[in-house]
């Protein structure tokens, strides 16, 4: 043991920088800087704060690089020309920081949550040296300089900065006094020589691995943040092939956008808004058949798991897999086929979808058929449309979700046709739903007051699929669910069959016993507001004289209501649905076959 101790090293040196320096290396491509390209979640007040705590010269914290160790032959992002084709240093910690700092300094743009390119405006008020963010008052008003970052982008020095900003507020507001000038000459300096502000960065070396780096980061990071196997991956390809990273973040930009008439074909759509670390995880399992992004990263670095050697070509080899993956999952044909099979098994909208991990791991398995079995496509698409009904109310990828997909991944391992292909699958699921699953296990699922139950959603589509009209209507409930309608009132409510009011009335206050979602049907709002707090004994007969016994008959049965419900006492009544519930969901998935 004292052997092993002495043998410890720090795996990290510390290296002091100025700002100026900082952002020299990122130009120059040294230093790794991917966040320009990609979401940035810091909002504006946030950088406001950064610049105000600087100019007044308190600490803004440490930076963390993780030195690279790589040969160079790749391009960067900062300026079009790079010393350093690749980064010499990743920065593990203070992305964000530097995002901001270099954004403002360099004039850049950052992107949005929604991929929309945004400028990052910090207003500055030389009297009195405060920061805020620019608004429509701030640019009338002299006495502010609206955007800071113009300051640095005019290529002035400070003193002729100084001196044009003092003539324009004297034009403006009249004389100003020595002392206001001398003042106003100091802050505007303190303000330029922010370039000059020192960092610490400790820099990791290139012999650490990705886990021992990210739990260094999580022990010193304030906030806890986690970093995942998908940050390091993504930072990868940000620096060995950075057009496909813009390659994710386009389509995911480009799902967010509603289709324009005659406009391109895009990857919008009802049920998802992919990110580009929900794609990459389809990506590896499509082209390294891994649901666990772990053992991917090294094979990314191309280090060689016996020696620890990292390989150029091993590297580019890997590199070539995962751009074949890549542009599968990226194929605007391949991926609206997909979601037609989704929406062939009743999911009409991102309302039910209860897990975008079973979402997305039905894409890997839709393409995996398509493109390694050559499955059929009309077989492909019930075959993926079930198993994603299957997934979604099993909730397969809720809990070690990574774990589950490696398994049934491995399920394929010696698969050599399309017939064993399905097979597989179809034996998956299968072995899971029983029939002591379907009459016990669903049933006592659905004994719950959760909006977002599994069951629930499956429940109505299910209803989408067997063509159920809506409760007490003559429309059907797919109509009604139809996600391109934007009406100012949702067509479909969920109503309580037996009334709050009603069962408060009659003693029962539990909420999680009035809001079981056996309580619950979909109703047209107006039947809705007609029912109000009147019982079924009630409203129920009232109703029925609107319909043909026959349609009355389809309409409960579809519904999971049984004859006479309205009388019934209400929790014998709620285990009756219950039951119903879990038949009619056997029903929408075995119509699938």
């Amino acid at each position: 043991m004292l052997e092993d101790l002495n043998n410890l090293k720090t795996c990290f040196k510390r290296v002091d920088y100025e700002l100026s320096s900082l952002l020299h290396y990122i130009d120059i491509g040294d230093i790794g800087l991917p966040d320009i390209q990609r979401p940035f979640v810091w909002s504006n007040t946030k950088v406001r704060d950064l610049f105000d705590s600087m100019y007044h010269g308190f600490p803004v914290g440490y930076l963390l690089f993780w030195e690279n160790g790589q040969v160079n032959g790749v391009k960067q992002i900062g300026l079009d020309t790079k010393a350093h084709s690749v980064p010499l240093r990743l920065i593990v910690d203070g992305q964000q920081r530097l995002t901001s700092l270099y954004a403002v300094f360099r004039g850049r743009k950052v992107l949005d949550n929604n991929y929309c390119e945004r400028e990052i405006e910090i207003a500055f008020r030389p009297r009195d040296g405060k920061f805020e963010v620019c608004d429509a008052a701030i640019r009338k008003d002299p006495e502010w300089i609206p955007n800071i970052s113009k300051l640095w982008a005019s290529g002035k020095s400070s003193y002729l900065i100084i001196k044009d900003f003092l003539q324009s507020l004297q034009k403006a507001k009249g004389p100003i006094s020595p002392e206001e000038e001398e003042r106003i000459s100091s802050n505007l300096d303190r303000l330029f020589d922010l370039q000059k502000y020192p960092f610490t960065a400790l820099e990791i070396a290139p012999t650490v691995d990705e886990e021992e780096v990210a739990t260094i980061f999580v022990r010193i990071n304030s906030e806890g943040v986690k970093l995942n196997q998908a940050d390091f991956i993504l930072t990868l390809m940000s620096v060995f092939w950075d057009d496909g990273r813009a390659e994710l973040e386009r389509f995911c930009r480009e799902s967010r956008q509603p289709f324009k008439l005659g406009g391109h074909p895009s990857p919008f759509n009802h049920l998802i808004f992919p990110d580009p670390d929900q794609l990459l995880r389809v990506s590896v399992a499509v082209g390294f058949r891994r649901g666990s992004l772990k053992a991917v990263y090294n094979v990314l670095r191309g280090k060689d798991i016996d020696t620890g050697e990292i390989s150029p070509e091993r590297r580019e080899e890997q590199f070539g897999i995962l751009k074949k993956a890549q542009s599968l999952v990226l194929d605007l044909t391949r991926w609206h086929q997909f979601l037609s099979a989704i929406n062939g098994a009743g999911f009409r909208s991102s309302e039910l979808i209860s897990s975008q991990n079973a979402l997305l791991y039905a894409y890997a398995f839709y393409l995996i058929g398509r493109d390694h079995f050559s499955v059929p496509e009309y077989l492909l698409q019930h075959l993926i449309g079930r198993w994603f009904f299957f997934s979604s109310l099993t909730g397969r990828y809720t809990s070690s979700p990574e774990s589950v997909m490696d398994s049934d991944l491995n399920r394929l391992r010696g698969v050599a046709n399309s017939e064993r292909f399905v097979t597989v699958l179809n034996e998956l699921m299968a072995n899971e739903l029983t029939n002591d699953y379907w009459n016990i296990t669903l049933p006592a699922a659905l004994e719950t007051s959760s909006a977002r139950n599994p069951g629930l959603f499956a429940y109505i589509a299910a209803q989408v699929l067997l063509g159920t009209p809506v409760l007490f209507s003559h429309k059907r409930v797919s109509d009604l669910l139809d996600p391109t309608i934007k009406p100012k009132k949702k067509p479909l409510e969920r109503h309580h069959l037996f009334p709050r009011g009603w069962l408060e009335s009659q003693g029962i206050t539990d909420m999680t016993l009035i809001n079981q979602q056996a309580n619950y049907a979909l109703l047209e709002w107006p039947d809705n507001l007609d029912i109000g707090d009147s019982p079924p004994f009630e409203y129920v007969p009232k109703i029925r004289q609107r319909f043909k016994e026959s349609d009355w008959k389809l309409m409960h049965e579809l519904h999971a209501l049984p004859e006479g419900w309205e009388d019934m006492p209400y929790e014998v009544f709620l285990a009756e649905r219950r039951r119903r519930m879990a038949s009619i969901i056997r029903r929408g998935f075995e119509s699938l076959a």
